[in-house]
């Protein structure tokens, strides 16, 4: 074993989008960066937060190895404050890795891809990607179960590659969504609660988790099934659960911390039931979480506010 902590990070406050689960269409009343409506740039609140939190990641022990984060704008937006201030001591990769990106639900239509590596190397810098990711998320979503399943291989398999790295690299930093930061965190201690909204993990905007490796974690180089682009709905078992939990095992040392924040804790999430996008097209499913607390209509239709992932 050569990786030893695990730091992961929610990006900061964003522009909303919304989109009418009848047709699949996806709007926002800011334009992305990316034109992908709900691919979003962070509000200037959180362009704020991601500011004091790339001062937060620099303090960080161990320092920081290496970085990945989901495709999505704002999550590589809410790293440029800290990839900046490394900028000047050496070389600074953000490897981009769809397996960490976004959770939708189950949908009927397909739903919006991040952007390509081309499109963001034209906005960010010091960004690779890989020819072949590790997984990418279906086009038509995912149950709750689902995205564990994909979470917990896509950390399996960036466990292994990086205890095969050659440099070394013993301090891994992510930054992912509400949805993933729950995820990893059950993924890495191993254990699903019965009720899947259980607010175990905690994953305030620009919020900090810290996870350490077990020194006993004897199945941390485990082989399993690789995932394939032709059987993409399939996702390799890691066995995660009970308790053992990817790469070996880890322990949560902090949960969510936002004590570094000027306003502390903002914009929680958790799950709250069934996720997907429901059959009949006025219904709206996530009412918990929410910003305007309901759907939104625009005129004759009833749109699914996502504001909360």
């Amino acid at each position: 074993m050569v990786l030893k902590t695990i730091y992961i990070v929610r990006h900061g406050f964003r522009s909303n989008w919304v989109v009418d689960p009848a047709t699949g269409e996806y709007s926002a009343t800011v334009k992305s960066p990316t034109n992908i409506p709900s691919d979003p740039a962070l509000a200037s609140y959180g362009v704020s937060q991601a500011t004091q939190l790339g001062s937060h990641l620099a303090s960080v022990s161990p320092k920081v190895d290496v970085i990945y984060s989901s495709p999505f704008y704002r999550c590589i937006q809410t790293l440029v404050p800290f990839t900046d201030s490394l900028a000047g001591s050496g070389k600074v990769t953000v490897h981009i890795e769809p397996g960490l990106g976004e959770f939708y639900g189950l949908a009927r239509f397909d739903h919006p891809s991040p952007a390509s590596i081309r499109v963001l190397n034209e906005h960010f810098k010091h960004l690779h990607a890989e020819k072949d990711p590790i997984i990418v998320p279906s086009s038509k979503g995912e149950s709750i179960p689902g995205l564990h399943d994909r979470v917990a291989y896509c950390l399996h398999e960036l466990i292994a590659r990086l205890d095969r790295d050659p440099e070394g690299p013993k301090t891994l930093l992510i930054c992912t969504h509400a949805a993933g930061m729950i995820c990893m965190g059950r993924a890495l201690i191993g254990r699903m609660p019965e009720d899947e909204g259980e607010e175990d993990f905690k994953c305030f905007t620009c919020a900090f988790s810290k996870f350490t490796r077990k020194e006993s974690g004897g199945e941390a180089s485990k082989e399993v099934a690789r995932w394939r682009a032709d059987d993409a709905e399939r996702v390799p078992s890691v066995e995660w659960q009970g308790g053992r939990g990817v790469g070996g095992g880890w322990t949560c040392e902090v949960n969510g911390d936002c004590s570094f924040l000027e306003n502390g804790e903002e914009r929680g999430w958790h799950f709250s039931g069934d996720e997907s996008f429901l059959k009949d097209p006025n219904a709206f499913n996530d009412t918990i979480n929410a910003a305007n607390n309901g759907a939104v209509a625009v005129g004759n239709s009833t749109v699914e506010d996502r504001s909360h992932l």
